[in-house]
């Protein structure tokens, strides 16, 4: 089976350069060997131990070897002549039989590696018996041993650049996995952060303009006859501008609600109940029931601009006289109700409406709020029956 050759890591070329010096170095002790040992023929040897270097330094400088296994087997098996010819001339040339095999593993596959380094060690067996002119168990470990530690080492060396590879390509899935994860949580929280401000912008700066409209409404209809009247209403219209005004400047800051400023719910509360029976002149009341504790500032920024809306829009649609505010301090839990005695509407009707027009989009942001904060939210209503309005916020560690 043929496995992918492993790309040239700097530690790879580092084993690359180390074998191409021990096949010199062998070439030349073999040389040397027959021209001060006797061993050969020094012409013989140095003519087949010179075809052979040569053929071994043309191989890898040749680009075809490195993109084709074709290509490098044809090359091996012409180093594998020459060093036939190196064989022949002396029993030295079995030393070069070792760097063979790493040649023969790296360069023609599994399969093919593993056949060529057999035939390799067989003749290297062969030689080394015909050398010393009879066969020899103890020869024939030489060469043996060598080939299976070259095998084992190249296939461990393989082994281990497959795992390098697969970790490197799950840590790329990973990278990758974790980049699409943060842009998701990017969007998320952008569209989050959008849900958010528009629940603020209905329930603050949208409730306020509705109010100056029916203040400048009536004064327009009290003109020219009655200016007194006309010139409370234009002074209201001016104060809640001037609340607007200030509505504005401390939401751009993303401080702390200016409703609150510091005080506790039920101030709040009251205060808003006052402002708008002053802008509107609906009759609207505030109940307080149970011990007030402190709440975490969500949640009662969240009860504040659930009252904010309800009474916009008993104002601005309910045609009511009177409303009441109720706030309930509960053991484990606060509870919201508003109700007012309007004209009243059909739930379902609007129940999938999310906003756009005059309305639609209070009661999903009431919702929203008071889900947001593992609360539950209800209405209750029917044509010319009033509406009822209830939200429960469970209290949080941060009550007090």
């Amino acid at each position: 089976m043929a496995t992918e050759r492993p790309r040239i890591t700097p530690v790879a070329r580092v084993l690359q350069v180390c074998l191409h010096l021990l096949v010199a170095g062998l070439l030349v002790l073999a040389v040397a060997r027959a021209v001060f040992g006797r061993d050969g023929d020094p012409l013989a040897v140095g003519a087949a131990a010179s075809a052979m270097a040569v053929c071994y330094a043309v191989g890898p400088r040749l680009a075809s070897v490195q993109r084709s296994r074709r290509a490098a087997a044809l090359w091996m098996a012409l180093l594998g002549v020459t060093w036939v010819g190196v064989l022949v001339a002396t029993q030295d040339g079995v030393w070069l039989a070792f760097p063979l095999y790493f040649l023969e593993l790296h360069l023609l596959g599994r399969r093919g590696g593993l056949t060529a380094v057999a035939l390799t060690a067989l003749a290297s067996i062969v030689a080394w018996s015909w050398h010393l002119h009879g066969f020899s168990f103890a020869a024939s470990i030489g060469p043996a041993l060598g080939a299976a530690v070259a095998t084992a080492t190249v296939l461990g060396y393989q082994a281990l650049y497959r795992e390098s590879e697969e970790r490197r390509r799950l840590i790329d899935e990973l990278t990758a996995t974790r980049a699409d994860l943060d842009a998701a949580h990017h969007t998320a929280g952008v569209l989050a952060e959008r849900e958010r401000l528009a629940r603020e912008i209905h329930d603050t700066l949208a409730q306020s303009l509705s109010s100056i409209q029916l203040l400048l409404r009536a004064a327009q209809r009290a003109l020219p006859e009655r200016t007194d009247a006309a010139s409370g209403y234009v002074e209201q219209a001016r104060q809640a501008a001037q609340d607007n005004l200030d509505e504005a400047r401390r939401f751009v800051r993303a401080l702390t609600p200016p409703a609150l400023d510091g005080d506790p719910l039920p101030v709040a509360l009251e205060r808003l109940c006052a402002t708008t029976t002053a802008h509107s002149g609906l009759a609207v009341h505030l109940h307080v029931s149970g011990e007030p504790v402190r709440l975490p500032v969500p949640q009662e920024v969240a009860l504040l601009r659930i009252a904010q809306s309800a009474l916009g829009n008993t104002v601005q649609h309910a045609g009511a006289s009177h409303a009441e505010v109720t706030l309930s301090y509960m053991e484990g839990e606060v509870a919201l109700d508003v109700f007012d005695d309007g004209a009243g509407f059909d739930p379902a009707a609007v129940a999938g409406r999310t906003g756009g027009g005059d309305g639609g989009f209070g009661l999903p942001s009431m919702r929203a709020r008071a889900r947001a904060l593992g609360g539950s939210f209800t209405v209750e209503s029917a044509p010319g029956e009033g509406t009822a309005l209830a939200v429960q916020l469970p209290l949080g560690e941060g009550s007090a």
